[in-house]
């Protein structure tokens, strides 16, 4: 459904606030989808720290294609996670910031990163010993 509500899952007379994330069809699924992609994350956090124009980002994240970068801002925009900004110069220049929404999203993003950062020496550890096995 459209209002952020679906119904649960093998009920379809009960529908929840919250939804059931398990359900392809749940909207709150379909955000998080968007959300914990790997290009959104990066996106989000550069325009965290300043607004950039579509060369700018495409520049800072390395391996990401011209045509992935297009459309993970178009979604992050439909999103109303990021702006776009249109300057009528010759050329055109297009700058992307981050709205309100976006920044509150980067907040609790900022944790899962600062939990990466911290934690990434015992992930090597585990990986190698994985590996080893």
């Amino acid at each position: 459904m459209q209002d952020g509500t679906c119904t649960l899952q093998g009920h379809p007379e009960v529908t929840a606030r919250h939804g059931d994330v398990f359900a392809a069809d749940c909207p709150t699924r379909q955000l998080l989808d968007r959300i914990g992609d790997k290009w959104s994350v990066l996106i989000l956090t550069l325009l965290g720290g300043q607004d950039l124009r579509h060369n700018a980002l495409k520049r800072r994240i390395q391996g990401i294609s011209q045509k992935m970068l297009s459309q993970t801002l178009r979604s992050l925009e439909r999103d109303g996670l990021v702006t776009r900004h249109v300057r009528p110069t010759v050329p055109v220049e297009v700058e992307y910031r981050i709205t309100p929404l976006g920044r509150g999203l980067l907040d609790a993003l900022r944790l899962m990163i600062d939990w990466a950062e911290a934690k990434m020496p015992e992930v090597a550890a585990a990986q190698a010993a994985y590996d080893r096995r």
